[in-house]
């Protein structure tokens, strides 16, 4: 489903995060909606894709692609958690997936 985001232009980019805040951005749920502005973020920063194993309710494993972290991420999150009190004044919620 997703290929390297690092590698895709803007208008990709853009077109992404927009479904993913079209998709998700109404799941109820504080929780569901720190994830979807975490994609979104991730997706604007040309994030890369990444494989992920997990394991479903019923202890059968399964494999994921999701979003990794870019430089561009780690720096947006860094400066969205910098304040007054120094680097770490604020949260970063990556959220829970719908």
């Amino acid at each position: 489903m997703l290929r390297a985001i690092a590698e895709r232009g803007d208008a990709e980019k853009i077109a992404m995060a927009l479904d993913i805040a079209m998709r998700y951005g109404m799941t109820d749920g504080d929780h569901h909606k720190a994830w979807a502005i975490d994609q979104i973020v991730r997706a604007l920063t040309g994030c890369p894709a990444v494989n992920r194993s997990a394991i479903d309710s019923n202890g059968q494993a399964y494999d994921y692609e999701t979003q990794g972290e870019s430089e561009d991420y780690l720096a947006f999150v860094n400066k969205a958690r910098d304040g007054e009190d120094g680097p770490n004044t604020y949260e970063w919620d990556e959220g829970v997936t719908p």
